[in-house]
C-alpha cells in the first residue's frame, strides 16, 4: 500500500505541480491524435510561430497543377517538414507543440471538400506516436482558398519549458 501510495504521489508531482505542459486526453480513451486541451504553466515560454504553406513537390511541373502543388497529403507533409527545419534554431519539437490551426482548401478532385482524411495521414505521423505522444489541442477548417492556390496551412503555437 506504502509503495502504492508513493507512486500516485510521485506521479501527482510530475504531472502537476513541476508539470509545465499538462495534455488533457479526450474522453473515453479515445486514441483519436488531438488532445481534449492543453495547460501552459505561467513560467513556460510560448512560441507562436506563423502559419506555413507547403513547398512544390514537384517543382519542375507547371505550376498550379496536381503535379506540381501535390495533394492535400503531400502537402501536410511539405508542411510540417518546414516545421520541423524551423524547430532546429528554436530549440522546440513537435512534442511541444499545444495548439493547431489547420487551413484546408476544399479538393477540386474530391468535389471541392477538403481531403481531412489526407491530411490525418500526414498529421499522425507527427503527433500521438509511439516516438512522439504528446498530442496538440487542434482545429481545423475549410475555407475558400489559400495564398498561391495551396491546399493546406498549418499555424503553431508551442511551449518551451525555461
Amino acid at each position: 500500500m506504502k509503495r502504492l501510495t508513493l507512486s500516485l504521489f510521485l506521479t501527482f508531482l510530475t504531472t502537476s505541480l513541476f508539470a509545465d505542459v499538462i495534455r488533457h486526453p479526450l474522453p473515453n480513451n479515445s486514441t483519436f491524435p488531438i488532445s481534449r486541451a492543453v495547460e501552459v504553466s505561467p513560467d513556460t515560454t510560448i512560441i507562436y510561430h506563423s502559419g506555413q504553406l507547403p513547398s512544390p513537390v514537384n517543382p519542375d511541373a507547371e505550376r498550379g497543377t496536381r503535379e506540381w502543388a501535390g495533394d492535400t497529403e503531400a502537402q501536410t507533409m511539405s508542411v510540417l517538414k518546414k516545421f520541423e527545419n524551423s524547430f532546429k534554431s528554436l530549440g522546440v519539437d513537435f512534442g511541444d507543440a499545444v495548439k493547431l490551426t489547420v487551413f484546408l482548401v476544399g479538393d477540386p478532385e474530391l468535389d471541392g471538400r477538403m481531403d481531412f482524411s489526407g491530411f490525418m495521414r500526414a498529421y499522425s505521423r507527427y503527433f500521438g506516436t509511439e516516438e512522439q505522444p504528446n498530442k496538440p489541442a487542434r482545429s481545423a477548417f475549410q475555407i475558400e482558398a489559400l495564398a498561391g492556390g495551396w491546399l493546406v496551412e498549418i499555424e503553431m503555437v508551442l511551449a518551451k519549458p525555461k
